[in-house]
C-alpha cells in the first residue's frame, strides 16, 4: 500500500495520517489490501468495485461515494497490453487499486513532473487522467507516418496485398475511439458533481481534459478514414494490375487468333487444296505468319494497349 497527501506535490505518508490531516489524500493498493482496509477509508461504497483489470472506463454514482474504472486496451502497433485501475473516491481522498504497477507509473510521473500552486483533488484527478493519455499523440504520430510510408509504396507499386500493419493500425483505431469515448463518459460525470465532492471553480479541470479528449477522438476518427482510403486506394491499384494483365493476355490471343485460323485451315489437308503440293507454300505461310504479328503489334501499340 502507498498513500500520499495531496500538497504542493504528492507526499507519501502512512494510513493513519488520513484522519488527522487537513488534505485530501490519495491511496494506491492491490486489491489483497483493499479487502482488508477498505473499512479503514470510511466510505460509503454501496457496490463491489470491479476486481481485475477492468474492461471499460466509467463511473459510477453511490450515496456517499463515486466509484469507478479506467481501461487502456491493448494495441499491436505499440504492443502494449491491456491496463487499467478501479477507483472510488470522496470528498476526503480517492483509492486506486491495481495489482498490475500501472497507477503507480502514473504517480511516479506525476511527483516528477507535477507541482501545484493550489493542490487539490479535481487537480490530481486532472493530472492522473492526464497522464494516462500522455503519450497518445505521439503514438498517433506515429501511426499516421506508417501510413505515410504505406502511401508512398501503393504510389510507387510497390505494394501488391494488404499491409498486415494496416489492420493492426485499424483495429487500434477502432479500439481508441471506444477508449476515449468512454474517458469522455467519465470525465463529464466527473464534471457533473451529483454528490457535491468537488468544489464548482475546480470542474474546470474535467472540462479541459473533455476537450483534450475530443480533440484525440477527431484525430483518430480522420486516421481511421485514412486508412479506408489507403485500402480503397490498394485495392484500385490492384485492380488495374489485373487490368493490365487482362488487355496483355486479350491482345496475344488476338495476334495469335489468326496464325490459329491459318493452322488448323491448312491441318485440314484436303485432296485438293493446291498449297500443300506449291513449292513455295510452307515458305509463304511463315511470311504471312510474320506479318500479321507485325501488323497486330504495331496496331495495338498505336491504340495504346501495349
Amino acid at each position: 500500500m502507498k498513500c500520499y497527501l495531496i500538497k504542493e506535490t504528492l507526499c507519501p505518508c502512512s494510513i493513519d495520517d488520513f484522519p488527522g490531516s487537513d488534505c485530501q489524500y490519495a491511496a494506491v493498493l492491490t486489491w489483497k489490501e483493499w479487502e482488508e482496509n477498505r473499512d479503514r477509508f470510511d466510505m460509503g461504497i454501496d457496490m463491489d468495485m470491479e476486481h481485475g483489470i477492468p474492461k471499460e472506463t466509467k463511473a459510477v454514482v453511490n450515496i456517499d461515494s463515486l466509484t469507478g474504472s479506467l481501461s487502456r486496451p491493448a494495441l499491436a502497433f505499440c504492443k502494449s497490453q491491456e491496463e487499467g485501475f478501479t477507483f472510488a473516491l470522496d470528498e476526503k481522498g480517492i483509492v486506486l487499486v491495481d495489482d498490475t504497477g500501472y497507477v503507480n507509473g502514473l504517480i511516479v510521473k506525476i511527483q516528477l513532473t507535477k507541482k501545484w500552486r493550489l493542490p487539490s483533488m479535481e487537480r490530481f484527478l486532472y493530472d492522473l487522467l492526464e497522464c494516462s493519455i500522455s503519450r497518445d499523440l505521439a503514438m498517433l504520430d506515429e501511426m499516421e507516418q506508417s501510413l505515410n510510408q504505406m502511401e508512398e509504396r501503393i504510389a510507387e507499386e510497390q505494394s501488391e496485398l494488404f499491409p498486415p500493419e494496416m489492420n493492426q493500425i485499424r483495429g487500434d483505431l477502432l479500439d481508441l475511439r471506444i477508449h476515449y469515448e468512454q474517458l469522455i463518459d467519465l470525465s463529464q460525470e466527473l464534471e457533473e458533481n451529483e454528490n457535491n465532492f468537488f468544489r464548482e471553480e475546480r470542474l474546470r479541470y474535467f472540462h479541459m481534459f473533455t476537450e483534450r479528449t475530443i480533440r484525440l477522438q477527431l484525430l483518430v476518427s480522420g486516421m481511421r478514414e485514412y486508412v479506408m482510403q489507403l485500402k480503397d486506394l490498394i485495392q484500385t491499384s490492384i485492380d488495374v494490375r489485373q487490368n493490365r494483365i487482362m488487355t496483355v493476355l486479350t491482345v496475344i490471343t488476338s495476334i495469335f487468333l489468326p496464325l490459329t485460323l491459318i493452322a488448323g485451315w491448312y491441318g485440314m489437308n484436303f485432296k485438293y487444296m493446291p498449297e500443300l503440293e506449291w513449292e513455295f507454300g510452307y515458305p509463304m505461310v511463315i511470311i504471312i505468319s510474320i506479318v500479321i504479328v507485325v501488323v497486330s503489334l504495331i496496331f495495338f501499340r498505336k491504340k495504346k494497349w501495349l
